[in-house]
């Protein structure tokens, strides 16, 4: 008998407004018996069907439910909910790159897959999509005929659902780099060893906002990785400082550079906070700065330490850019709520002594898309501003 799992009194409200984890401390009890990353039947406190999704013993979230009625997840499922993931990415135009599904989003929890030109990066993070990888890579190549699909899943999410970390080809052959499209420019993706599945496809349009700021000035772009903002400012821009802590990432954005016959792009390898303070010494200016840093904080534990970090750069950040300028300012953690960002900014702009507007504020990409009802989804924050 297949599991069904019935919650605690009121625990099901979350979930039936349209989230998909159920963790196990909101489970009353559990009937039945099947293998651990089967489909679980999920049920309200007095019986009322919920839902049905993979259950994983070893995982806080115990069941991630993404179906809602009688379906089951055979091939023909999966090759609807992939192909109408598909659809809606080309309803909005995008063809050569973005993320064709986004988990949670998509109503496939835990499944990533990046389409990069001909090629796709996959990422399966739970156990019940890990068991059918074969499943769903055979839904892909029939969707997408692509040349090659390559598993990015070596990701420290697998080890809360008592998975290792694995990468490789799935299916057909994958270079070591592939060349997409983005805003009229070639970029070079590493998508066997780049970071998440080889490229931030979520900034692409943030990238070309970009521009409008860099037109005629000096940029500056601090944790550049393989070059996405820098090689998108350098086709309006009088000169580009791209700056990271990994050299491999600054001979990416060189590569980029070259590619696109850009000759007013520098690098400089080093750590963000340290270099800020250093061109502050050097009494360099820039009519743009942008700070698109990692995840500061992965954890709620975390907030109060990424907070600081977030202040800091974003103070010395606001110190470089000369009156009349701008800085861009990102943050791609979920923890780090809108709210708590820009009451970051509010005082890094009061310690830094300088008049500072807000010009725009954007989210993730379009391909991203975010749940209302999952917080989870919602996690960029992109805010261009003004520094009097």
């Amino acid at each position: 008998m297949a599991y069904e799992l019935y919650l605690k009194k009121n625990e099901e409200k979350r979930i039936v407004a349209g989230h998909s984890w159920v963790y196990a401390n909101e489970v009353a009890r559990i009937e039945g018996k099947d293998k651990n990353g089967s489909l679980a039947s999920v049920f309200s406190n007095d019986g009322k069907f919920i839902g049905k999704g993979y259950i994983n013993h070893a995982s806080k979230i115990l069941v991630r439910i993404f179906i809602r009625g009688n379906e089951t997840d055979d091939k023909a499922f999966y090759l609807k909910r992939l192909g109408d993931a598909w659809q809606y990415r080309r309803k909005l135009g995008y063809d050569n790159c973005c993320r064709v599904v986004f988990a949670e989003a998509d109503n496939l929890p835990a499944l990533i897959v990046d389409k990069y030109g001909d090629y796709l990066a996959v990422q399966f993070l739970s156990l019940g999509v890990d068991m059918r990888k074969n499943l769903i890579t055979e839904c892909l190549a029939e969707i997408f005929s692509p040349k090659g699909i390559f598993e990015r899943s070596d990701v420290a999410l697998r080890k809360k659902e008592g998975l290792q970390e694995v990468k490789g080809v799935l299916y057909g052959e994958v270079p070591e780099l592939v060349e997409i499209e983005e805003n009229g420019l070639k970029m070079l993706v590493d998508v066997k060893n780049g970071q998440k599945t080889g490229y931030f496809l979520d900034q692409k349009e943030n990238r070309f906002a970009a521009r409008r700021y860099a037109a005629g000035g000096d940029v500056l772009d601090c944790f550049c990785n393989s070059g996405g903002f820098t090689v998108n400012c350098a086709t309006v821009a009088k000169s580009v400082t791209a700056c990271d802590v990994s050299q491999p990432a600054l001979d990416s954005v060189m590569k980029n550079a070259e590619i696109n016959g850009l000759k007013n792009i520098s690098t400089v390898c080093g750590d963000a906070f340290a270099l800020l303070r250093d061109f502050r010494k050097q009494g360099r200016t820039f009519d743009l700065v942008i700070l698109d840093p990692p995840a500061f904080c992965k954890t709620a534990d975390e907030v109060k330490d990424a907070y600081r970090g977030y202040k800091d750069i974003n103070i010395q950040g606001m110190k470089l850019v000369k009156s009349g300028g701008f800085l861009i300012t990102c943050s791609c953690s979920h923890y780090m709520t809108q709210t708590l960002f820009e009451r970051m900014l509010t005082e890094a702009a009061k310690e830094s002594g300088r008049t500072v507007r807000s010009v725009e504020v954007k989210t993730q990409a379009p391909d991203h898309p975010s749940l209302l009802c999952a917080d989870e989804t919602h996690y960029l924050k992109f805010y261009v501003l003004h520094i009097v």
